[in-house]
């Protein structure tokens, strides 16, 4: 049985362990235990046995818009559907905080395409979302992500 609940403190640990490998090959960005403590409010967890198997975050912008980000599922259990409840979870969160829209920048376009995102060009993302997290991105300026949005 996965449960998903908010994560604490104590976990940000093992939430480190979790994305290291995806932060390793660029897929998600680095954020030190003190950045990850600060928007801890911010994370989702998907928990089996335990055991932190899956997380995203759900980044507030703006009063309207906010972003699903650094999300991640331990690679064995990949397509089983972890990902997009986390998903699910934090656009109920999003609609509980009367957000409007919600947007990301991923390597799985599908994924999020799956599950009502839509395509929409870089450009139209909030310049804070470039200079505050885009920057530290070991791409940046060649970004490949694709940026996509749903209404919620």
């Amino acid at each position: 049985m996965i449960i998903y609940k908010k994560a604490t403190l104590s976990d940000i640990k093992k939430m480190q362990e979790l994305v290291r490998k995806e932060i390793a090959e660029g897929i998600i960005l680095p954020r030190t235990d003190d950045e990850v403590a600060t928007n801890i409010r911010s994370y989702t967890l998907a928990i089996k046995k335990d055991e932190i198997i899956g997380l995203s975050a759900l980044h507030i912008h703006a009063p309207h818009l906010a972003e699903i980000r650094s999300i991640v599922v331990k690679k064995e259990l990949r397509g089983r559907g972890i990902g997009g409840a986390i998903v699910k979870k934090l656009l109920e969160e999003g609609r509980l905080l009367g957000l409007k829209q919600v947007f990301t920048l991923t390597y799985r376009k599908e994924f999020f395409e799956k599950l009502s995102f839509k395509e929409i060009p870089k450009e139209s993302l909030p310049v804070s979302k470039i200079w505050a997290d885009c920057i530290k991105c070991k791409h940046f300026p060649i970004c490949d992500e694709t940026a996509l949005i749903t209404d919620i």
